[in-house]
């Protein structure tokens, strides 16, 4: 990590994601990595659950660490999918570092059962309250060991939380930040080394966290050999996937794209199950694509009349 870090940095990378499993289990280490690269942010993709008194304090002193704590709605839900007393030591991490000054977000999944729950005004004002200050949206991906579309969110779910994204960061004192919705302002995918790459824990270097394909290890080659690697040429070389900045990802929105990287650079799925592989889940993340792309075209066809005409009238 020590060596990826300084690669990083001759590179102008400044802002490293660690997640899991759980990164606060090595938090002696990520401190010790934090303390040698000052120039770094660390943002932590958390469960809270570990988070005290002493960590928030050490936290606080190197300056340069901040946590996105995972949660996935009220109590009863939340609890429901993270464990039995969860919810309880999240708001008692958050008040810890609250009331420390350490800058903290959340992390929040949806699914078609939670989608409204997790962005409504109550659940964001409850955030807001307990200190945090910005949020990240992900919306449900099937990928792991159990892949399922079913719990994906529908076409009408997914728009509605588009708006409701652009409402909060309008309305709050939020800054709320949706990985997918917001490909108008990152000019679509960000991944594959365009801006952005995942490393996973056995070193092999993806294009994203949700790309599980490589064909390198961080353990045998450079950061910038790995930026090199056949996969991420193939998937630079293809961006933006979609001229609608609402359709930007190879894997949900536009499937065809990531099949033709696969089959192009030869990269090997790094996942333990191949029900997850696009080969298998390609029918029916095409009919998802679809889906959503009749309603993004709609949304994106106003979006560009509406600027075409504001730029008519200001001429």
């Amino acid at each position: 990590m020590d060596r990826v870090c300084r690669e990083a940095e001759e590179l102008g990378i400044y802002f490293i994601v660690l997640s899991g499993g759980e990164p606060t289990v090595r938090m002696k280490d990520i401190v010790k990595l934090a303390e040698r690269h000052k120039n770094q942010v660390f943002l932590l993709f958390t469960n809270g659950t570990l988070i005290d008194e002493e960590m928030v304090k050490e936290v606080k002193r190197v300056g340069n660490i901040t946590f996105a704590i995972s949660i996935n709605g009220f109590k009863e839900n939340n609890d429901a999918i993270r464990g039995e007393g969860t919810f309880d030591k999240i708001v008692k991490a958050m008040d810890l570092m609250r009331e420390n000054g350490v800058l903290f977000g959340y992390s929040a999944t949806y699914t078609r059962a939670n989608v409204e729950e997790i962005s409504s005004d109550e659940f964001i004002d409850m955030m807001i309250d307990k200190g945090a200050y910005f949020a990240w949206y992900f919306t449900y991906i099937p990928i792991g060991r159990d892949p399922d579309v079913k719990f994906m969110v529908t076409p009408k779910q997914r728009k509605y939380m588009y708006e409701r994204i652009n409402y909060i960061r309008a309305t709050k004192e939020l800054f709320a930040i949706d990985f997918w919705n917001d490909g108008e302002f990152s000019g679509g995918c960000i991944a594959g080394g365009r801006r952005y790459l995942h490393i996973n824990a056995a070193g092999e270097v993806e294009p994203c966290a949700f790309i599980h394909y490589s064909n390198v290890n961080i353990n045998e080659v450079s950061l910038k050999e790995a930026l090199q690697s056949p996969i991420m040429k193939a998937y630079r070389k293809r961006q933006p996937f979609n001229q609608n900045m609402l359709r930007p990802c190879p894997l949900i929105d536009n499937p065809e794209k990531l099949l033709e990287i696969v089959e192009e650079s030869g990269a090997k799925h790094t996942e333990a199950s191949e029900a997850s592989h696009i080969k298998n889940l390609y029918n029916d993340l095409r009919v998802v694509a679809d889906s959503w792309g009749e309603v993004a075209d709609d949304i994106w066809e106003k979006k560009v009349n509406l600027s075409i005409h504001q730029s008519d009238e200001a001429q």
